[in-house]
């Protein structure tokens, strides 16, 4: 099968390796790609967004499907100008990936159709936050409404913060137009988890979960961002809580979302919060997250392109997925100054030595090659080192071992990833 990866980051690295590795795979193309998968694969430099771009790409080379790896082409409407093509796609539509596109989409879905989450306010100016602001007492989430790179989120513990958060939002344009609507949430208290389904529109199943850590510091402080590390499966997570969520969250969702018209196939990612009343939808992403796709798709023993033909077709039912008993655990390597202000083409140390190892997998989240062909920084979040272990303590040693040795002095790391 020739098979095109839309995107350039460790998630698209991990997809496209596992693809890779499918004896159903004829020809693989990542745009744009990153040096780390051009060692196995061909890349082009297609931006994720450039609708156009890919689709013609998908055309040329004559793509059996496309894996649609980030959400702004997914939001942009990729899938849908793939199949008046004619080619196939893997990733909900423009419609479906409402969910992950606008918060308030998704909490009044989830209103609608009864799936528990936290009490919410849409705001669209200070004095409507404001007043829901105090009604919290502060202890809120705020969140902007569109898509901000998994940034758009603020957890805060007073009046003070939450009103900082909600005007740089709203007034001084922090996140553009995905900011200029936010809510105001009920902030809900316990353990969080990611569980991924995947849906063929009718039938969804388990593709795997993780615990993702958010926050830029050690501890759970600092500021949200994109993700600096993750292990799975979720240890939260326990085979009866796994199916109560499934029960009344995932199915729900692929069954509501049919019923409003919009037919969910793809990835569907729900993060969700363990609290004292049972799971809670604290988001939706309409793809696999980033960096837990760098520890979920290391352990699944499935074939990933027969699970995406099975999708397409429609025939997910047929489908049984299964994983290694081993655990992962990755950890992310930053620059210096992420999530805010960082520099970018600064040059990597060589970690070639790690290329043989089967237990260790070092995926390439942000990079690129200079002028003179050298590895250097492209983007807040760089690397991502992935182990597989018999249980968390041996990948934690595994994978701190290899981050220690890669000594990358303009970066940084946390230092509790898997910490119990």
């Amino acid at each position: 099968m020739n098979i095109l990866v839309v995107g350039g980051g460790g998630r698209e690295h991990a997809i496209a390796e596992s693809l890779s590795k499918s004896p159903l795979t004829t020809k693989l193309v990542v745009a744009p790609g990153n040096p780390g998968i051009e060692t196995f694969a061909e890349c082009y430099p297609i931006a994720a967004d450039d609708i156009p771009g890919q689709c013609q790409l998908a055309r040329e080379i004559k793509a059996d499907f496309v894996f649609i790896g980030p959400e702004i082409p997914l939001v942009l409407g990729l899938k849908d100008e793939l199949l008046k093509l004619g080619i196939n796609a893997f990733g909900p539509s423009k419609n479906a990936a409402k969910l992950e596109g606008s918060k308030t989409f998704s909490r009044n879905f989830c209103q609608r159709h009864n799936i528990p989450q936290p009490e919410f306010k849409y705001c669209t100016d200070i004095a409507t936050a404001r007043k829901q602001i105090e009604l919290l007492n502060g202890y809120c989430v705020v969140k902007a409404d569109g898509l901000a790179a998994g940034k758009g989120v603020v957890v805060c513990d007073t009046v003070d913060q939450a009103l900082i958060a909600s005007t740089e939002m709203l007034e001084k344009n922090k996140f553009g137009n995905a900011g200029k609507s936010i809510l105001i949430e009920e902030r809900i208290n316990g353990i969080e988890a990611s569980v991924f389904a995947v849906s063929d529109g009718e039938t969804a199943i388990l593709i795997g979960t993780a615990q993702d850590h958010k926050r830029a510091y050690d501890n759970d402080q600092g500021p949200n961002t994109g993700g600096m590390g993750a292990v799975s499966p979720a240890p939260a997570l326990n085979q009866n809580l796994i199916e109560e969520i499934f029960k009344n969250i995932i199915i729900p969702t692929i069954n509501g979302m049919k019923l409003e018209g919009y037919s969910y196939e793809g990835v569907l990612y729900a993060g969700v919060m363990i609290t004292n009343k049972g799971p809670k939808v604290i988001e939706f992403n309409c793809r696999f997250g980033d960096p837990e796709t760098q520890v979920i798709l290391p352990r699944l023993n499935t074939d990933l392109v027969d699970i995406i033909q099975k999708t397409i077709s429609k025939s997910l039912k047929d489908v049984t997925i299964d994983f290694i008993p081993q655990n992962a655990i990755t950890i992310v390597i930053a620059s210096n100054g992420y999530p805010e202000e960082f520099d970018k083409g600064v040059l990597l140390p060589s970690f070639k030595k790690f290329d043989d190892e089967t237990e260790i997998s070092v995926f390439h989240s942000g990079t690129s090659r200079d002028k003179s062909g050298n590895l250097v920084s492209n983007g807040g979040r760089v690397l991502s080192i992935t182990s597989i272990g018999n249980n968390i303590e041996e990948c934690r040693q595994k994978a701190y071992s290899v981050v220690r040795a890669i000594n990358w002095k303009q970066g940084f790391y946390r230092k509790d990833i898997g910490k119990v």
